[in-house]
């Protein structure tokens, strides 16, 4: 089993940064390919990052490449999303996920594990 925490989340303005966590519990961390995704109100859940296992591979929605980072620590057991210049659109509740899938996977439903998320409010 695994267990995924997101934390991080909360209220920017415009042109401002966060950086989400996610802490892996209960199982192999290292070995899974990590992902994270968003979900805005009255949306689809859809993709944004993932990271190889080895952290050696990233891939990113053509929506956030250039502003957004996806690095993991498999030491702690935690993978990291660093947002910069944000706008509006990119609020919604964020959700990282595990699975042995190939790291360029950008469908959610080929993840095994899921966090139960953490909200991120971009204001004008």
């Amino acid at each position: 089993q695994v267990q995924l925490v997101e934390s991080g989340g909360g209220l920017v303005q415009a042109g401002g940064s966060l950086r989400l966590s996610c802490a892996a519990s209960g199982r192999t961390f290292s070995r899974y390919t990590m992902g994270w995704f968003r979900q805005g109100s009255g949306q689809e859940r859809e993709f944004v990052a993932t990271i190889s296992w080895s952290g050696g591979g990233t891939y990113y929605a053509d929506s956030v490449k250039g502003r957004f980072t996806i690095s993991r620590d498999n030491a702690k057991n935690t993978v990291y999303l660093q947002m910069n210049s944000l706008k509006p659109e990119d609020t919604a509740v964020y959700y990282c996920a595990a699975g042995g899938v190939g790291w360029k996977v950008t469908s959610w439903g080929a993840y095994d594990y899921w966090g139960q998320g953490t909200q991120v409010t971009v204001s004008s």
